[in-house]
């Protein structure tokens, strides 16, 4: 007794297409996460750049933390370095959405990285300048959310092996 081809065929597509679902959707949460970032990123890089002040309504403090000698890499501002890492975040998520094998990888270092940096800047709001500037903790807790996502998708790959 022989079977259809075609179907066996139609339901291994569907199986597939299924359990790339969750994964997809992870890469487009954190594309979506990273452009907010960028924008974040890219507010205070402009400021930067033009010598304006950034007003905290939240919380004060951002003069003080965004004035610091913290605030610039070798006089590139360290929002501009961010922007970057939210564009490369964006970008590798939307590779891995697409299947690219490499991306999946490169974006967990990305993230991993950005992490190390964001606890590092935290650290330095809390104990070395002793202020806190709203946007550049709403960045922080966009990474962390990155970070989630990403060790959530990490996992969902590990059991698959």
């Amino acid at each position: 007794m022989s079977q259809d081809p075609t179907v066996d065929s139609q339901s291994t597509e569907e199986s597939r297409s299924r359990a790339r679902r969750p994964r997809v959707l992870l890469h487009a949460v954190t594309a979506f996460l990273a452009l907010v970032g960028l924008a974040d990123a890219t507010y205070l890089t402009i400021e930067h750049l033009t010598g304006q002040s950034v007003r905290c309504t939240l919380i004060a403090g951002c003069s003080e933390v965004l004035s610091s000698p913290y605030a610039t890499m070798r006089g590139i501002p360290l929002a501009l370095v961010g922007a970057a890492a939210y564009f490369t975040v964006f970008s590798l998520a939307t590779l891995a959405a697409f299947g690219y094998r490499g991306a999946g990888p490169l974006l967990t270092a990305v993230v991993a990285i950005m992490f190390a940096v964001t606890l590092w800047l935290v650290y330095l709001q809390a104990f070395v300048i002793r202020a806190f500037c709203q946007y550049c903790l709403f960045s922080a807790a966009i990474t962390i959310l990155l970070t989630v996502i990403t060790l959530i998708g990490w996992r969902r790959e590990r059991r698959k092996l």
